[in-house]
């Protein structure tokens, strides 16, 4: 059922968001004696126990194994998240706490493992964030250099002194000596020209001259493109996945051991920020919302980040569905905004 289309009273809505609270705040399956009575409702114990039975039926709460008490289903947490909970600021302390490790004059890498590391600690979840994308700095220069069979190190200078390397996997090899006139012609054409146009320049002249081009010259676009379309999984930094270890409802073993691989791999982590890239707010994904099964337990908190008006990158915690998110959200949302100020009062040159 689409939460959207569920009605509640205001009885009922005042018993799921308290149950919600409750089962957030001790882990334990909720009583209708309990609701009864920490509800502030005048109540009796049989008309929440009648609440709580339409409430399950609707596919918002359930009953683990042969308990008594009921626990919220994904469907619950996401009515809860977009219509119940109320969020508050995050603490001074807590604030403070991100504000101090932020430094200006630090690297941006510097500055991506600093903010994965302080979302972990503030909120004792996985920290993560996706580095800044480069739509606005200059390509100063592309070189290619054969590793082996059909393996290549792209080499990106950005700006005159960012280095970025890329090894790419072909489906055909090429001689070294192709390689160079490859990027002899790239370099030739696009140099100085920012990542984002080499991009549109590169796919705009696969489309318009395509049957003009002689293979060589076709293939040093292919290349090119790949060099500056593909996504590194280390465009990713993820800091505190042990923290996910402490957490009873992702004790599965095998659920533990893909959620671990994934951290590993980060490939599927980066599919997660870059469905939030086009967003300017606070995302939440559910369970199994972010498209993943084995996410099933646990819960995605996500906020753009911007330098100069632009969302260049995104930053997020994973963990339980059982986390506070009045007090997540707006954590993961301070940090955004202070690493988009961090980043835009760097030095002229510095990269971005």
């Amino acid at each position: 059922m689409d939460h959207a289309t569920i009605n509640l009273d205001a009885r009922a809505r005042t018993l799921l968001r308290t149950l919600i609270e409750s089962y957030i705040r001790d882990g334990q399956p909720v009583g209708s004696r309990t609701l009864a009575r920490t509800s502030g409702l005048s109540v009796s114990a049989a008309t929440v126990r009648n609440v709580m039975a339409d409430l399950e039926d609707m596919g918002l709460i359930h009953s683990p194994h042969t308990s008594a008490g009921r626990i919220p289903t994904p469907a619950g947490y996401r009515l809860f998240v977009d219509s119940l909970l109320e969020v508050r600021n995050p603490s001074p302390d807590e604030v403070r706490a991100i504000q101090s490790g932020f430094d200006p004059n630090a690297s941006t890498q510097d500055l991506m493992d600093t903010t994965s590391n302080l979302l972990s600690r503030v909120t004792r979840m996985a920290g993560m964030v996706r580095l800044p994308r480069h739509r606005n700095v200059a390509l100063s220069q592309i070189e290619f250099l054969r590793l082996g069979e059909g393996r290549i190190l792209a080499i990106l200078v950005i700006d005159g002194k960012e280095v970025q390397n890329r090894v790419l996997e072909l489906e055909r090899d090429f001689g070294q000596d192709e390689l160079q006139r490859m990027a002899n012609y790239l370099n030739a054409h696009l140099a100085g020209k920012s990542l984002h146009a080499v991009r549109a320049e590169l796919l705009r002249e696969m489309r318009d001259v395509r049957d003009d081009l002689d293979a060589m010259m076709l293939a040093a676009i292919d290349l090119g493109e790949k060099a500056v379309g593909d996504e590194d999984p280390d465009d990713v930094v993820v800091a505190g996945q042990t923290h996910l270890l402490g957490y009873e409802e992702l004790a599965d073993m095998e659920r533990l051991r893909q959620l671990l691989e994934a951290f590993n791999e980060k490939q599927e982590i980066l599919g997660i920020l870059d469905q939030c890239i086009r967003s300017d707010r606070v995302q939440i994904f559910i369970g199994r919302e972010s498209g993943l099964d084995w996410f099933e337990n646990c819960s995605v908190v996500t906020a753009p980040y911007s330098v100069d008006g632009e969302v260049v990158g995104v930053l997020g915690v994973i963990g339980p569905t059982r986390m506070s998110y009045d007090r997540v959200i707006p954590i993961v949302d301070v940090t955004a905004r202070l690493l988009g100020s961090a980043l835009g009062e760097q030095p002229p040159g510095d990269p971005k």
